[in-house]
């Protein structure tokens, strides 16, 4: 039987550093997609949240600036892939701050396939599975690790 990100969601729920790590670990995958310098500066809050440079206030602060970023986003008129990545981007790296790892990792693999083009999004399920095998294998490498650590 092989895992997914479900089965770790009990695991997500109980640590919150491995929460923090996982999501950070998928929105950096999309760092690139992201049109906005704000929405760039929180992502770098999360990061170091992560290392431990910054503190809970600063993350709780940059988990509001990114929401009402990722809301007001424009984002595509087309499903040219584009602009709907940008908005995927964004709104992963808001859910990642708050701490929503599962629906980071939703939105960065959204984004992540918006920005190859975007039609699989809505057209293949299948183009999803290169980026969910990386998360999965990501997410249990983090678990590991942190599993040494405790």
């Amino acid at each position: 039987m092989s895992s997914t990100l479900a089965d770790y969601e009990e695991r997500l729920a109980a640590s919150a550093a491995l929460r923090f790590a996982f999501a950070c670990a998928c929105v950096e995958r999309v760092r690139h997609l992201l049109e906005d310098e704000p929405v760039v500066r929180c992502l770098d809050t999360l990061a170091g949240y992560v290392a431990g440079r910054v503190d809970r206030e600063a993350l709780h602060r940059a988990a509001s600036d990114a929401a009402a970023l990722a809301n007001r986003h424009p984002g595509s008129r087309s499903l040219d892939g584009v602009g709907h990545a940008a908005v995927s981007a964004s709104y992963a790296v808001a859910n990642a701050l708050a701490g929503r790892a599962v629906q980071a990792a939703d939105y960065a693999a959204y984004a992540i396939v918006y920005g190859e083009g975007g039609y699989g999004a809505v057209s293949d399920p299948e183009s999803f599975v290169p980026e969910k095998s990386w998360q999965l294998a990501t997410l249990e490498r983090l678990a590991s690790v942190q599993a040494t650590r405790s």
